[in-house]
């Protein structure tokens, strides 16, 4: 019995290709969905199950005038929204918007390669808000499903299930690494992006600000983000000696400190005694030009300042993970011969504030002409008396210092250092706001110093007279749990703070810890691979002076043996096509319609070949088709029994 011809593909997408397609996009969106304004993550989701609603009931598509006017209706909603088309959040959810009606408007074939292909720049994006190790997974397994519709899209004839696709896309991603590796390792690597970042890439970043008011430190301590890791070369300090020096605050308007718009650098370190501390530091992008070091840097990293109040400064604002070695001694002061100049401006105070504060430094003027003494009663004052460390302060008024120190007495390290300095300044003492960060988390499983956000803190400096600038950390007096143990310890059960900070659950803060371990080494290995580490790589492998000359000869040199690798696994497949049964018997079938004047091209495809063969000879349509379909059923189909080749031969000797 002769069977029917099989039906040749007209070039639309099939049900189950417009599924995977609209799995591939959602993925590869999802993370940009939770990111979106409701209302137009909403919309996306909607249009991609409109969309996949039609496909399974085989309706009409809606037509083109429906579709344009939703893209002005929505990127006139994105306009609103964001209040541009361009930047980060607004590009980014326009890409995704426009995606989601292109996929409604897929008809065809090339219409799905065109989506597929798409998604690969919708997954670059998702780098522009995270680089970890999770995110590269899921970024890979989302490139992986893309890859699967691609494939998806080449069968034209008997589906074979989701398997086959799928192990094909595996082994395509596995045949990528050796070229992937050759290309990181060799890419010649500069210092920044190829391109500048849209204006709000850095949004949302996290960090120490250049100003300081009460209740400013008190919402960052409550964050459990990384700010930096540190990696001693021997003996980890103790706690109380890790004061990790950030933005110095010199003037105070009576509700907020801040930092002097101009700072004045140094060309050389100050001269000190004393062991050195050797360190390096991996410090998160916060957007801003400062480093964090121990107190006292005795160097500073390449292309770095360092200012004659001691904070070390980058030249541009850190935007990328940094890295850079440093090494500090622990002094007790510095900056005895400050200019008179400086040592006015560390004296500052604002008309008609905090006459009790005034009032108070007076008296202990009176009674201590010893700056020294005047600094220990201050200190023993807040040890004594009923002053209590707290996260949860009551709001303070216009005269925020005295209802602090005679009222409230209930506060965070911004209002004892705040207070304290001003007392200072009142009494003739010249002093300043430190800010940074003060301890750090010891992770066992990698050997550093894990400092987050909620070791954000606050501490004094005061110069005396034949010592120099002196820090003093009022906090320490009130609260000595805070700098020996960390702030967890510090604060009662009712403070809020973030779990992994306060640390109650240890087999959930060892995972913890363990995971820190693994971005550590992710973060250094992989996205800390600098045009440093490059050179010190290559130097490991001999090649000393590597410039970019010899860059680019090593990577076409390594590009080349790795497409080798690829087209070797290739031609292995070849072979093992051409060494197919049916293979040879559709070659048999070939050489017979070349001799009636019937040749393929070169990228015709079967169906293809078939359709084009019918038209020149309809008398042979039938025939064509029939050995055609059985062709394709036993190749791609996956139907490789005796019993298909022998059909497939017996079909060929028809004619």
């Amino acid at each position: 019995m002769a069977l029917k011809p099989l039906k040749l593909e007209t070039g639309l997408l099939a049900s189950r290709e417009i599924y995977v397609l609209a799995a591939g996009f959602v993925l590869a969106s999802a993370a940009h969905l939770l990111r979106m304004p409701n209302w137009l993550g909403g919309l996306v989701l909607a249009t991609v199950l409109l969309r996949i609603y039609l496909a399974a009931r085989n309706q009409r598509l809606p037509g083109k005038w429906l579709l344009a006017l939703a893209a002005f209706a929505t990127a006139a909603g994105i306009l609103l929204e964001y209040r541009t088309l361009l930047g980060r959040e607004a590009g980014v959810s326009l890409l995704v918007m426009m995606l989601a009606l292109k996929l409604l408007e897929g008809r065809s074939q090339r219409d799905g390669m065109l989506l597929a292909t798409l998604g690969f720049f919708l997954l670059v994006t998702n780098f522009l808000y995270s680089q970890t190790i999770l995110t590269g997974l899921y970024m890979l397994g989302c490139a992986w499903l893309l890859i699967v519709a691609l494939i998806t899209l080449q069968f034209t004839a008997r589906w074979p299930g989701w398997k086959p696709p799928m192990l094909r896309a595996g082994a395509l991603l596995l045949q990528a690494l050796p070229l992937m590796l050759v290309l990181f390792l060799l890419f010649p690597r500069i210092q920044g992006p190829l391109w500048g970042l849209p204006h709000d890439a850095y949004a949302g970043l996290t960090g120490l600000s250049d100003n300081m008011s009460p209740g400013s430190l008190n919402s960052l301590i409550q964050s459990d983000a990384v700010a930096f890791r540190a990696e001693f070369r021997g003996r980890i300090p103790e706690a109380p000696a890790l004061y990790w020096r950030g933005p110095v605050l010199w003037d105070y308007d009576g509700q907020t400190w801040t930092a002097p718009r101009f700072v004045f650098n140094i060309n050389e370190m100050p001269e000190s005694e004393g062991p050195v501390i050797d360190y390096t530091v991996t410090v998160e992008p916060h957007n801003k030009r400062w480093l964090f070091a121990l107190e006292m840097p005795v160097m500073r990293p390449p292309r770095s300042y360092l200012t004659r109040d001691m904070q070390l400064l980058s030249p541009t604002p850190v935007r990328s993970r940094m890295r850079y070695d440093m090494s500090s001694r622990l002094l007790p002061a510095y900056g005895a011969d400050d200019t008179e100049v400086m040592l006015q401006r560390a004296l500052q105070l604002p008309k008609n504030y905090n006459p009790r504060t005034l009032q108070r430094a007076a008296e202990l003027r009176r009674r201590h002409k010893d700056d020294r003494q005047l600094v220990a009663e201050v200190l023993q004052t807040f040890r004594n008396e009923n002053y209590v460390y707290t996260l949860s302060p009551p709001l303070l008024g216009q005269h925020a210092v005295d209802e602090f120190l005679f009222d409230t007495r209930r506060g965070f390290c911004e209002h004892y250092s705040s207070a304290f300095t001003v007392l200072m300044r009142a009494a003739g003492i010249p002093a300043r706001v430190v800010t940074g960060y003060q301890g750090g988390q010891i992770n066992p499983v990698g050997e550093y110093v894990l400092i987050r956000q909620a070791d954000a803190h606050a501490w004094a400096e005061v110069w005396l007279k034949g010592s120099g600038w002196v820090r003093v950390d009022p906090t320490a007096a009130v609260s000595p749990a805070r700098v020996e143990r960390g702030i967890a310890s510090a604060l009662p059960s009712t403070d809020p703070l973030p779990i992994f900070v306060r640390g109650d659950f240890a087999a959930l803060q060892s995972l913890r810890l363990t995971w820190d371990s693994i971005t550590y080494t992710w973060n250094q290995w992989v996205l800390g691979y600098t045009p440093e580490r490059q050179r010190r790589f290559l130097s490991s492998l001999g090649f000393d002076d590597a410039t970019w000359q010899k860059l680019a000869i090593l990577l076409v040199v390594g590009a080349g043996l790795a497409l080798l690798i690829g087209a070797a696994l290739v031609l292995r497949d070849l072979r093992a096509v051409r060494s197919d049964a049916a293979r040879a018997l559709y070659d048999r079938f070939c050489r017979r319609l070349a001799r009636l004047g019937l040749r393929a091209g070169a990228a015709e495809g079967p169906l293809a070949f078939a359709e084009r063969a019918a038209a020149m000879r309809p008398e042979l349509a039938a025939w064509l088709h029939a050995v055609t379909g059985q062709y394709v059923a036993i190749r791609y189909g996956g139907d490789r029994s005796v019993l298909a080749l022998r059909e497939l031969k017996r079909r060929i000797k028809e004619k």
